[in-house]
């Protein structure tokens, strides 16, 4: 008898279980065809796919000025003591960020922000979390003259550093022929700006946009559904999925809390010493944000389920599901794209500009 009973509470435990699986299966799978055609139809109206380059027609692109940019990214010459390249706080390798919550500059500490990912950078509104530099040539200078970046003393250091090198001499005359000096500050920020006007990482998301509907799975749609009817894209949206606009930080809810973080930046009004603009940053591209934390502007988050119930909190105050944010973060992974192999490690010139 008792063995009896044992049998049937494993058969039914078997069933239960069975049951469970395949309604679970059936919950990331609900949507009929039809929703799954509105949604993509939906996500093409809110965002874009990501073009081939980020052009700029006051620095058109040439392959010896992106060549010339390349080199220079990972130059630790362009810093004071020669501890610090561009690529030490944009790490290609690690796309485009070097994890940390706040990099370490030239003179060993650490700045005041997080530092971003260059990748797509090149498309946003501005550069740099209060948004202090127009474009990636203005920002491509300023991190080499910073005394807690790269820490060079001026402009003429940096171009009577650079002229001593043979291999720049010949690599800056090429990528500016009609320049009668080609060495000059300006020059290497519009080289460094070609490189990273490159950076473009288009990911499975497009193909989605593009109308390939087996790009995403069943959990990255639903991902992005929730996405949608949370109010996510009212920031996040465009090819960049944000990038485009300022927002408060902690629009209806103090990220304080939420975040654990300590610190007092006040964001843009620190620029401009208005206070309509405290705690107002540039709103981040969810473009590889898997891959570029920690997350927000003083890095104080490292998981990205944590980052995304933080935002729903603090700027939309709402309390997610765990089933919403695991769907979230499928959908936010399906964001990551492609870095060249290439990209990720010093160019082979670089060795012989000495």
């Amino acid at each position: 008898m008792k063995k009896t009973i044992l049998i049937l509470f494993t058969a039914m435990t078997v069933v239960w279980v069975a049951c469970s699986d395949n309604n679970q299966s059936k919950s990331s799978a609900s949507m009929s065809l039809e929703e799954q055609n509105n949604l993509q139809t939906q996500a093409q109206g809110l965002f874009k796919t990501l073009p081939t380059t980020a052009e700029n027609v006051d620095n058109p692109i040439s392959n010896e000025k992106v060549l010339l940019g390349r080199v220079l990214y990972f130059d630790t010459r362009l810093s004071k003591t020669g501890n610090n390249s561009c690529n030490s706080c944009h790490n290609l390798a690690t796309y485009g960020v070097d994890n940390k919550a706040t990099s370490t500059g030239d003179a060993g500490k650490n700045g005041d922000r997080n530092s971003p990912t260059v990748l797509n950078a090149a498309l946003h509104i501005a550069q740099f979390w209060d948004g202090r530099a127009k474009d990636v040539e203005e920002q491509a200078g300023m991190p080499v003259l910073n005394p807690a970046e790269m820490a060079l003393p001026d402009k003429k250091f940096c171009v009577e550093r650079l002229a001593k090198i043979p291999g720049y001499q010949q690599a800056f005359k090429a990528a500016f022929p009609n320049d009668k000096q080609a060495i000059t500050y300006d020059n290497m920020t519009k080289a460094i700006a070609a490189f990273e006007r490159t950076l473009i990482t288009p990911s499975k998301f497009d193909d989605y946009l593009k109308g390939n509907q087996e790009a995403l799975n069943d959990e990255e749609k639903q991902g992005l559904k929730s996405f949608v009817n949370a109010g996510c894209t009212a920031c996040h949206n465009g090819a960049l999925l944000g990038g485009t606009q300022f927002m408060k930080f902690g629009l209806i809810n103090d990220y304080h809390p939420l975040t654990g973080s300590k610190n007092t930046d006040m964001g843009k009004m620190a620029l401009t010493k208005q206070e309509s603009d405290k705690d107002v940053f540039k709103v981040p591209s969810l473009r590889n944000i898997a891959k570029t934390y920690p997350y927000f502007h003083d890095g104080s988050v490292n998981e990205l389920p944590k980052a995304v119930r933080v935002m729903a909190k603090a700027q939309l105050n709402k309390d997610l599901t765990d089933a919403e944010v695991n769907s979230i973060v499928a959908f936010l992974e399906s964001l990551t794209g492609d870095i060249p192999q290439e990209y990720k490690t010093a160019p082979k010139e670089l060795a012989s500009f000495n």
